[in-house]
């Protein structure tokens, strides 16, 4: 701790961040920014109504990311139950545990859902995951966002799709601080990345640059649909109806259906950046009254992995996986923290505050 650490009085965000600021009441900004979001974002039933009124008139036809999590799941679960016709995209990079596995199989099974599976290239996929972890950067999940995205895009241009439905909600997810990563979109980030500690060329992995997300969004008319923030969405009511419908299992900690991103959060972001996005995670749940901030204390007196046996094994899995010995692996870990300031980027374009930012979200985010 800092000598001068401080806590969000409403909130768990704490100074762990270095952009957090506090007004006179100890309240944090994220809660302030929270606040405006639900305000600006959370839909009701009939905007709900004609969102799907919108959708039904391209035969229901829509794409939906599936990983086997609840936000995911639940999306393709509602889809379905309001009459759409979700066609399921699984991006495979090769880190999926058994049980994600067993929870998308049954998400199609039971639902009769068309799935189409992509697979990346390996080699590729090794070469670039190693590149951003020798960056030394807190966000090192980019290469998979990054690629997800890209192929939904693709896909929805090609078959000539007008809606990808995504999980991604203003109640679980809202408070993430900028300093704790940055915007996967940023193709230029990536390739500078890539080529400097990258030694696999990238033939295949599906890339999205500025004039993609520019014709996407306003020629094309391709949009993100944020559905989860048009019902009352709870987490733990959602994983009661997928368990009860759907057969689905509980992973017991955010992003637990990856074995990467397990390790990558649950241990390198806290060991090597000082990182815990436990915080950030349950300070969003306090807001949207899904926790209490007592309950939260309590979780985070737990170490973020489960148990030791667990980290022994991902951490073993991971460098074989990876090809990485103990000594580059600890190389990696022991490496000065930089961040995206510190390779080429278009972040001017990313930022939140952007008029063309603003403009291009309002086209791509469908919003009634």
């Amino acid at each position: 701790m800092t000598k001068n650490y401080q806590t969000c009085t409403k909130c768990i965000m704490d100074t762990t961040d270095p952009g957090i600021t506090f007004d006179e009441k100890g309240i944090c900004n994220y809660c302030k920014m929270y606040e405006e979001r639900a305000k600006n974002e959370l839909k009701g039933p009939e905007e709900l109504k004609k969102l799907i009124g919108e959708i039904k008139k391209s035969n229901g036809r829509c794409l939906i990311g599936v990983s086997g999590g609840t936000d995911s799941t639940m999306t393709v679960y509602l889809a379905k139950k309001y009459g759409l016709n979700p066609v399921a995209v699984s991006f495979d990079n090769g880190w999926d545990t058994e049980i994600a596995k067993r929870n998308v199989n049954n998400l199609i099974a039971k639902l009769d859902l068309e799935i189409i599976k992509y697979k990346v290239d390996p080699e590729e996929f090794k070469d670039l995951q190693i590149a951003f972890l020798k960056a030394s950067i807190p966000n090192a999940e980019i290469p998979t966002d990054h690629g997800i995205v890209s192929f939904l895009y693709r896909l929805a241009d090609k078959w000539n799709i007008k809606y990808i439905i995504h999980g991604g909600n203003i109640v679980t997810e809202a408070i993430m601080p900028e300093s704790w990563g940055y915007d996967s979109k940023d193709l230029k980030y990536l390739r500078a990345i890539h080529k400097k500690f990258g030694r696999v060329e990238l033939k295949t992995f599906p890339q999205v640059g500025l004039l993609h997300w520019i014709y996407y969004a306003f020629f094309k008319k391709i949009r993100f649909v944020p559905i989860l923030n048009y019902i009352p969405y709870n987490k733990q009511e959602a994983k009661k109806i997928l368990k009860g419908e759907l057969g689905w299992q509980d992973y017991n900690i955010k992003h637990g259906e990856s074995i990467y991103t397990r390790f990558f959060q649950c241990y390198i972001l806290p060991t090597k950046f000082g990182i815990d996005k436990r915080r950030a995670h349950f300070s969003t749940l306090i807001n949207s009254g899904q926790m209490s901030r007592e309950e939260a204390l309590e979780e985070m007196k737990k170490e973020p992995y489960p148990n030791k046996e667990l980290l022994e094994q991902d951490r073993k899995y991971v460098l074989q996986k990876l090809g990485l010995s103990e000594k580059e692996f600890e190389e990696i870990m022991q490496a000065p923290v930089k961040n995206y300031k510190n390779y080429p980027n278009n972040s001017f374009f990313f930022k939140r505050d952007n008029f063309l930012v603003k403009l291009a979200k309002r086209k791509i985010t469908h919003n009634y």
